[in-house]
């Protein structure tokens, strides 16, 4: 393929071009496919499939809200009519013979986003983050929580297997917290070559940051809990004892490391919403509880918190909710534990905004997804967040226990912290040499968003233009 530059079109060559214009015009004729077998099927009930697939979709969504926004009765009625909107929907094709026209319109428009994103992901394949030679460092000093992730410190024998090759390994009291970025400290001023962490993105990025003051390689080992980082990195996260693996044949990459407020960050940054529910003491043993617990009071409640951004030069009001990321996730699914970083040095940071204030914007979002006026999804340099409280409460009728009107409460890669307003986000582009295996199971290219008009231009032989924020 050939590219004409940062943001410019490139047309595809040869080989994967030719498959990627193959399966760009496979996905349009499934597309066209499903619109024909709505037409023909107008007469036998094609209309009332797609109307009433569509407010299924609709009335279950707005039962999720009424769910997640009100307590009691209502909240019971919204749980009944989210299960009873798509149950429903199948009982009223079953009993109507509808149901083979609803299976070939979901065939045909699955086929057709499948091969639209594998076109997509061939004609634009997005850049890796670049890797580098790397030497086996000589003294590298690992801190591990044999509390992360369950005890996968003990489970997978990461002490004994990391001592084993060479390395000094200081094991945390889960009794007795520790700064593990003062233990980092020491390990430099002691001659360590390299800084590892054996636990959650949290403690990740405070030891990762050292590292990155010192210019020193840091070695990432999955035995966190949901390992982001490690996932984007491409680290095998089902055996962590593989990450100790870059020890001995190992490469580096240099990738971008996230500051809030004065604060390292290696994923990402929750205001609002998530942010207020994570500083509850009951949320560590009782997630879904505490969070059902809270949600009227922080969505709809008196004195709700909103938080207004300046993303680089523009303004984003109103939000319930920002997540900002080291580096931009390919879809919103970050927010229910999914999605991915294609790359981490791009040197912009991933920001979403979250504003639904009611069951109408719901259904909004859920049949509109990233283009609901509900759903911000961009990148920044710089953001910059403040906040108000609507009503007479004051903040901690929130939820969010706030000692001040200008301290919010942040989620910095899932730790529960408070900062005072405004609070920055910014990166240090290519700060952080981090060492991974050469063999990395989890290095997959992320499936893009579906942009039917660039999947036009691939199909009918036109130059396809690069996505915004992407050089290709």
């Amino acid at each position: 393929m050939s590219q004409d530059g940062r943001g410019g079109a490139r047309t595809a060559g040869s080989g994967g071009g030719t498959a990627a214009r193959l399966l760009a015009r496979i996905a349009v004729l499934a597309a066209v496919g499903s619109l024909v077998v709505l037409v023909l099927a107008i007469g036998d009930g094609g209309l009332v499939v797609l109307l009433a697939g569509l407010l299924g979709l609709v009335v279950c969504a707005a039962g999720v809200w009424w769910f997640l926004a009100h307590r009691g009765a209502v909240r019971l009625l919204g749980a009944l009519v989210a299960v009873a909107a798509p149950v429903g929907v199948l009982v009223l094709f079953a009993h109507d013979g509808l149901w083979r026209t609803a299976l070939l319109l979901v065939v045909c428009w699955a086929l057709a986003v499948a091969c639209a994103r594998a076109a997509l992901r061939k004609a634009r394949p997005r850049r890796k983050t670049r890797s580098y030679p790397a030497s086996r460092p000589r003294s590298a000093f690992l801190i591990m929580n044999p509390k992360s992730g369950g005890g996968k410190v003990g489970r997978f024998g990461l002490v004994d297997r990391a001592e084993a090759l060479g390395a000094r390994v200081t094991v945390l009291d889960p009794d007795a917290p520790a700064d593990v970025a003062a233990l980092a400290r020491e390990a430099v001023a002691d001659g360590a070559d390299l800084l590892g962490v054996a636990g959650g993105d949290g403690t990740q990025a405070l030891v990762a940051a050292v590292a990155a003051e010192h210019d020193l390689p840091f070695l990432v080992i999955s035995a966190g809990t949901r390992n982001h980082f490690a996932m984007d990195l491409g680290l095998d996260r089902s055996d962590p004892s593989r990450c100790l693996d870059a020890l001995t044949d190992g490469e580096e990459l240099r990738i971008d490391l996230g500051d809030v407020g004065g604060r390292p960050f290696v994923n990402t940054v929750s205001f609002g919403v998530y942010a207020d529910v994570v500083q509850r003491p009951e949320y560590r043993d009782d997630k879904a509880g505490t969070a059902l617990t809270l949600m009227p009071d922080l969505l709809v409640g008196e004195g709700v918190r909103r938080l207004d951004a300046r993303i680089d030069d523009t303004a984003l009001t109103s939000q319930q909710a920002l997540l900002i990321s080291n580096n931009a996730y390919t879809s919103p699914d970050v927010l229910s534990g999914g999605g991915r970083r294609p790359s981490l040095d791009d040197g912009e940071l991933g920001v979403l905004g979250i504003r639904v204030e009611g069951a109408a914007e719901a259904a909004d979002l859920a049949v509109r997804g990233s283009q609901s006026t509900g759903l911000t999804v961009t990148t920044a340099r710089r953001v910059e967040v403040t906040s108000t409280v609507t009503g007479e409460s004051g903040p901690d009728d929130a939820g969010g226990g706030d000692s001040g009107a200008d301290e919010i409460p942040v989620a910095v890669d899932g730790e529960a912290l408070r900062m005072t307003t405004p609070v920055v986000c910014t990166l240090r582009p290519g700060a952080l040499r981090v060492l991974v295996p050469r063999h990395r199971p989890g290095v997959v290219a992320p499936a893009p968003r579906v942009d039917w008009r660039r999947l036009f231009d691939l199909a009918f032989g036109r130059p396809v233009p690069n996505p915004p924020g992407q050089d290709g």
